[in-house]
């Protein structure tokens, strides 16, 4: 297992207007790594759904509550922790309410929960979710040059 270069977090009031601290934050360490203008944005979409779910559904409307965000800095990729420690929800019955999804299908007839973590999922390459205490979803995202090498190994494995 590689090591970890740096670990940067910081925690923020769970309310809406915060977020695009988060999305600032990491847009910055994000380029400071080497990320493409494309992953950089998938990056930001991607955090920004996990703090908005954190914060509308964690702690309710009248709890205040906080939102810990924690950046990995590998060679390779960059993992991030987006925790809180409000109310969890039920994973395997937000699953059954929602996709599957297709290109071809209206915008009207998406349902809204569970959106975010399709989201999520599509635009990283690994994402796990704990609801131990609270509901922490960790997520990783690798280099151009290391998708890249994975993606070649699969695909000539693939193609003997």
């Amino acid at each position: 297992m590689d090591k970890c270069i740096d670990y940067i977090e910081m925690k923020i009031p769970a309310k809406t207007e915060y977020i695009g601290i988060v999305r600032l934050t990491l847009s910055g360490i994000a380029n400071r790594m080497g990320y493409t203008y494309d992953d950089i944005e998938d990056l930001k979409i991607a955090v920004s759904e996990a703090c908005t779910n954190a914060v509308q559904h964690a702690y309710g409307h009248n709890e205040n509550g906080e939102v810990r965000i924690g950046f990995s800095l590998f060679e390779n990729r960059l993992e991030i922790t987006v925790s809180d420690d409000g109310k969890n929800f039920d994973l395997s019955k937000m699953k059954e309410n929602t996709g599957p999804y297709s290109p071809s299908m209206p915008i009207e007839k998406l349902s809204e929960g569970g959106l975010g973590l399709f989201l999520i999922k599509t635009l990283m390459d690994e994402v796990t979710i704990d609801m131990n205490s609270g509901v922490t979803v960790k997520m990783s995202k690798l280099l151009n040059e290391e998708r890249m090498r994975n993606e070649q190994t699969s695909w000539s494995k693939t193609k003997q």
